[in-house]
């Protein structure tokens, strides 16, 4: 009869399945003091699914918009930002917007890496929007780019929920 080898890994977790089995609860309700505390476990777990269950589906959109030019041209104003803000972005998100100033850094199409103030825009629509949306977004994007000459906007896009 030919010989089995077990490796020590795959015979540590046989152990350890051994073990489970052997005393037949899991090691959580072990460590916080036996079978009567499992029903605290239990509370504790159904607690967070109701948390991650709140609100609707929504997507988190950020935008990263610099302010440094090139050629020798000074950084946008503040003034010139808030002005394309309310020409541009809010009308496409008059529910609303977070708006946050921010230094960034980053490295243009010729290898420099560039320092400047810069914003974080985030806007939150429902999952279902997301289409619509999308649209916007790359309108604002490529919108400032031509405004001011700028390579790109940046933009991240994040599942979430939210409630309101």
């Amino acid at each position: 009869m030919p010989q089995i080898r077990i490796s020590t890994p795959a015979a540590a977790f046989l152990a350890l399945a051994a073990a489970l089995l052997a005393f037949g609860r899991p090691v959580a309700d072990a460590t916080l003091g036996g079978p009567e505390a499992a029903p605290v476990t239990r509370q504790v777990a159904t607690q967070e699914d109701a948390a991650a269950q709140t609100g609707s589906a929504y997507i988190s959109t950020h935008l990263y918009f610099g302010t440094g030019r090139h050629g020798g041209q000074p950084p946008i104003p503040e003034e010139e930002f808030l002005q394309f803000v309310a020409e541009v972005i809010t009308p496409r998100f008059p529910s609303g917007l977070t708006l946050e100033e921010a230094r960034g850094q980053w490295r243009d199409k010729e290898g420099d890496i560039n320092r400047e103030r810069s914003y974080e825009l985030t806007v939150l629509y429902p999952v279902t929007e997301a289409r619509k949306r999308d649209i916007d977004i790359e309108y604002i994007r490529r919108a400032y780019c031509l405004r001011y000459g700028l390579e790109s906007v940046g933009r991240a896009d994040v599942k979430a929920r939210a409630d309101f």
